[in-house]
């Protein structure tokens, strides 16, 4: 592991040689080249902990403390600067005009960055950034051994567990951008945990952000006072080890980064742990704030005035990057061949909105993969006799298992006649110079939003126990922005801590939600309502360090009591604008900042919205602090908390220390009326609006997108959608099964009877008709004979026991498609062909899904690349009353899951690349000890059983994908159903208008 080296020493002289933190790899390094650097290394005092010996003060804190270590006093500064002006004026040429803004938030230089901070200062290489960029006021002076006006803090992140599958409903909640790992990728719980596909990057509408960076690190044991600091400088012994995810609102949240342009990076020396200055662990105060700070940067190279300020994110963060930026810019491309702007979607009949153009992607990736030749109908059952069977699209080239061939009609070469993941591109977008990342001051200040300009300092609080607060260096008049912060927006959830143990068998049972044991320390910084699922976490430098000072007792100067208020940023000012740009402003969308008189736009658009949009935007949105009155120099800047909290605390603080559950723990309350009513009794999760019209009303054959509930937009305009099926459609179906004896083989199969044993990915051919032969509701008849196959899916990679049942023969294979029909199947196909314009529709494979334990299963797509034109139709025959939800759908940003009921007479309609999968259910497993002979019972077993059918216009354009797909799906007994088109079986046509799938059109078999 890097170990992450700064070198603040006091020499100029070793400051301004090239010895800056990523020059140096390791302290070796320096030792070895700079002799000087080693003697004055020796000497140097290094930040923080000036207090380190002061005494603490014993009254009940009002706010999480901060801690009172760490920073001199404004006397202390004061005294030690007139007594040297000399060296304090040593800095007066570099550093900001008084109250000249020194730090910008605004459009950022780098593409699809979206904001970015900028430099309104110049400062020289090697030195401490912080310094520069905390402005200056009316007789300031500063000298080498004085702390910067304020440095950032960072909060650990504890549960590891955020995104852990079935935790949640989306992959990667947006919040979690801002984190630093403590590895890269932390948080996606990657590998055999992962049940996600690896999909295309430019696919993906969600950004992970710094998941996967690893250019700054955060630690457990940082340095606690200046000797373990110096000693760690000298000795690797002594450096923090221990790596934890972090929180680190200033600087490392919001600074972007460039692998060459980069120009800052941690001043770890800086950095301080302040255990010695909390409070007693017997006091509330106790674990309520982050020890951590001091969180300084350097500069890497010189920083001109205007320039944007850059880390490096580090090597493995950037090659993701560059991978879903050349994505990117391959769809951009193939966009640009669209001459009509209508045509930048597909436009195709009956899809909500049309279908995005990143989908080109998926299609082409899978037609690069479609196979030259597949094993014919006589190949797959020579070899499945003989129990080898194979899906041959995982075979490699040259492997060819099955007896007979025949090459795959109508394959689309000119379709994919490159490999998608390693075509060309230009040069990927982005600055080249040092200009490039530039911006005037004037534009700057017309345009971005100053977050430090010298008016702010943090220092030891006035407020007793609170440890570090904000003061003003100069007066503040009432109604004045005293800061803007952009937010963070997260779930109450997502602070929560669960339960866990990570050496549970099933991926299920890692997370006991059930129990809570915890909540994250990031809950006690922010802001929050009781009655919304919403919480709001400042991101602006200093804004964290700002205390509870109680409800404000008047507006004269000096009262006690709160001074600022938050609100959303004020209408037709710098900060609307810009944030009103970012919140609307869609991910890799060319959208260049433009707030001119004549551009429309709407301020705190976010207010609109429901929680869950807010939350996808998270850090795109920002609030001010204003003064309630007016602040003189020298003023603590205190906010109202609000009575929930002052309960809160004062409810621990009565609680004998001995007796306590657990760390203070409350959000900050907002104003009344902040938040608006549709933040308030909503729920943050994902839901698909009811559908319930297609069962009261009977509307069938209808068939309707899944849309969200909480804003009415489609789960997917591509693939997701519901069709209404007859009363009795699925009763009818399920008495078919059992008279035919499926339903009895589903019970033998699931149990693990003698003789209905399959092995992971085993198959065995049955007459189930003979199991129930003889009951009285099963006549003998001539389809006693019919053979249906069982073939168990991979249970020894994902834990479950789905068999899939589908007919082996010609006879079964009429009689299934019969009983769909007299059912009333045919209304579905109808209604899916009239809704999406095609010309007919042919239902080339029907089978059973039956389960009684899942703890995790492949999210996947049954179908996909055939020009929009397959569908996949799932409905239920036997559920489970009272359970969860039984099917999770993928949305179409890939990145939230939304479970789903089976519901009768009524069928889910899933298209190309629709996503999904079994969810996580224990009703019953042969294998856990405890359950016994269950089988036996007179009641049976608790088992589900669903059907799904796939029916497409099949034609030159996707027969050859088609027959691929078909392929996959072993055994595939019916391969040469794809030798030509038109099919050979229409179940539905358009020009006679009938469907019918007892009775099919076409030539026939």
């Amino acid at each position: 592991m890097r170990f992450p080296l700064a070198l603040l020493l006091v020499s100029s002289s070793c400051r301004r040689t090239a010895h800056h933190v990523k020059a140096a790899a390791s302290r070796e390094e320096c030792l070895a080249s700079d002799a000087a650097c080693i003697a004055n290394a020796a000497a140097v005092n290094s930040r923080g902990n000036k207090n380190a010996d002061a005494p603490t003060r014993n009254n009940v804190p009002s706010k999480r403390p901060h801690d009172a270590q760490g920073y001199s006093s404004r006397q202390e500064r004061e005294s030690r600067t007139k007594a040297n002006p000399a060296a304090a004026s040593a800095f007066a040429d570099d550093l900001p005009a008084p109250q000249q803004c020194a730090l910008y938030l605004a459009p950022s230089t780098i593409p699809h960055a979206l904001l970015g901070l900028f430099s309104g200062a110049p400062i020289p290489k090697s030195e401490n950034a912080n310094v520069y960029l905390g402005g200056t006021f009316p007789g300031y002076l500063h000298d080498d051994d004085d702390d910067p006006l304020w440095a950032d803090l960072y909060i650990p992140v504890a549960d590891v567990y955020k995104t852990l599958p079935y935790r949640g409903q989306q992959r990667y909640p947006s919040w979690l951008s801002y984190v630093w790992p403590d590895e890269p990728g932390a948080f996606h719980h990657e590998g055999e945990m992962n049940p996600f596909p690896n999909f295309p990057d430019e696919i993906k509408d969600y950004d992970d952000g710094l998941n996967h960076a690893d250019g700054l690190e955060f630690y457990m044991d940082d340095y606690v006072d200046d000797r373990e600091a110096e000693e760690g400088r000298f000795h690797k012994e002594r450096r923090p080890r221990r790596q934890v995810s972090a929180l680190a609102p200033g600087l490392a949240s919001l600074a972007n980064s460039h692998p060459r342009m980069y120009n800052l990076d941690r001043l770890y020396l800086a950095s301080r742990v302040d255990y010695l200055g909390q409070v007693a662990p017997w006091q509330p105060g106790a674990g309520a704030f982050t020890p951590h700070h001091g969180v300084e940067f350097v500069a890497t190279k010189g920083i001109r005035p205007g320039m944007e300020l850059l880390l490096d994110y580090g090597e493995e963060w950037h090659g993701k990057l560059a991978k879903k930026l050349r994505g990117w810019q391959r769809r951009k491309e193939r966009e640009e061949t669209v001459e009509d702007d209508a045509a930048k979607r597909r436009n195709l009949q009956g899809f909500v909105q049309g279908i995005d153009r990143k989908w080109d992607t998926m299609d082409i990736r899978e037609k690069y993969n479609c196979p030259e030749e597949l094993p014919t109908e006589k190949g797959k059952r020579d070899r499945i006799a003989v129990g080898m069977a194979v899906d041959s699209s995982d075979l490699k080239d040259g492997n060819k298992p099955y007896s007979e061939y025949r090459y795959n009609t109508y394959h689309p070469y000119e379709e994919a006649d490159e490999n998608p993941n390693e075509a060309e591109t230009g040069p990927l977008p982005g600055p080249q110079s040092e200009e490039d990342i530039t911006r005037s001051l004037p534009w700057l200040a017309d345009h971005g939003v100053c977050l430090s300009s010298g008016r702010l300092s943090i220092d030891e609080s006035t407020v007793p126990y609170a440890g570090r607060g904000v003061f003003t260096n100069t007066h503040i008049n009432k109604g004045e922005v005293v800061l803007t912060s952009p937010l963070l927006a997260l779930r109450k959830d997502d602070v929560k801590i669960y339960k866990s143990d990570p050496d549970q068998q099933f991926v299920r049972n890692v997370l006991d939600k059930s129990t809570v044991i915890g909540y994250e320390m990031l809950m006690n910084y922010a802001f929050g309502h009781e009655d919304s699922p919403m919480l709001l976490v400042p991101l602006a430098p200093i804004a964290n360090f700002i205390n509870h000072g109680g409800e404000m007792k008047s507006e004269k100067p000096k009262s006690k009591g709160a001074n600022v208020q938050v609100r959303w940023p004020e209408d037709g000012g710098n900060a609307a604008k810009l944030f009103a740009w970012a919140y609307q402003h869609t991910l890799f969308e060319d959208d260049p900042f433009d707030d001119s008189t004549n551009k429309e736009f709407v301020s705190n658009p976010w207010l609109k919205d429901h929680p869950i949009d807010v939350m996808e935007r998270s850090g795109k949105l920002a609030l001010e602090y204003v003064a309630m009155r007016d602040i003189h120099n020298g003023e603590e800047i205190l906010l109202d908390y609000g009575p929930l909290w002052e309960k809160a605390w004062m409810d621990l603080a009565r609680i004998s220390p001995y007796s306590r559950s657990g760390y203070f723990r409350h959000y900050i309350g907002v104003p009344e009326g902040f938040y608006p009513d549709n933040w308030l009794g909503v729920s943050d999760r994902y839901e698909i609006a009811e559908i319930d019209d297609l069962i009261n009303y009977r509307l069938v054959g209808k068939v309707v997108p899944l849309t969200w509930a909480h804003n009415g937009q489609p789960v997917s305009s591509k693939y997701a959608y519901a069709v209404g099926l007859p009363k009795g459609f699925s009763d009818r179906f399920l008495e078919y099964s059992k008279q035919n004896g499926i339903i009895e083989l589903y019970k033998k199969l699931l149990t693990e009877q003698e003789g209905f044993h399959l092995p992971s990915d085993g198959f065995g051919v049955y007459k189930p008709r003979t199991l129930v032969e003889g009951n009285s509701s099963a006549p003998n008849t001539e389809d006693s004979a019919m053979e249906f196959f069982a073939h168990r899916y991979h249970s020894d990679q994902w834990n479950f026991n789905m068999h899939f049942v589908s007919a082996w023969e010609e006879t079964a294979r009429k009689s299934v498609l019969a009983a769909l029909g007299d059912a009333g199947f045919d209304a579905a196909i109808k209604g899916v062909g009239e809704r999406f314009g095609y010309d007919n529709l042919t239902c080339f494979h029907a089978s059973y899904m039956g389960v009684t334990h899942c703890d995790k299963s492949k999210m996947h797509s049954d179908i996909y690349a055939t020009e929009d034109k397959s569908w996949n139709i799932v409905f239920p025959l036997i559920t489970v009353n009272g359970t969860s939800p039984e099917l999770d759908i993928m949305a179409e940003d890939m990145n939230t899951v939304v479970g789903v009921h089976y519901l009768k007479d009524v069928a889910w309609v899933m298209g190309d690349f629709g996503y999904h999968q079994t969810r996580p259910i224990d009703y019953y497993n042969p294998d856990d000890g405890n359950v016994g002979d269950a089988w036996k019972t007179a009641g049976g077993i608790p088992i589900r059983v669903v059907f799904g059918a796939y029916c497409a216009q099949i034609d030159q354009t996707n027969v050859a994908m088609l027959r691929h797909i078909y392929d996959g799906d072993d055994p595939a007994p019916f391969a040469d159903q794809f030798v030509e088109v038109p099919m050979r079986e229409i179940h539905w046509d358009r020009l006679t208008g009938k469907a019918s799938l007892s009775k099919p059109l076409g030539k026939g078999y």
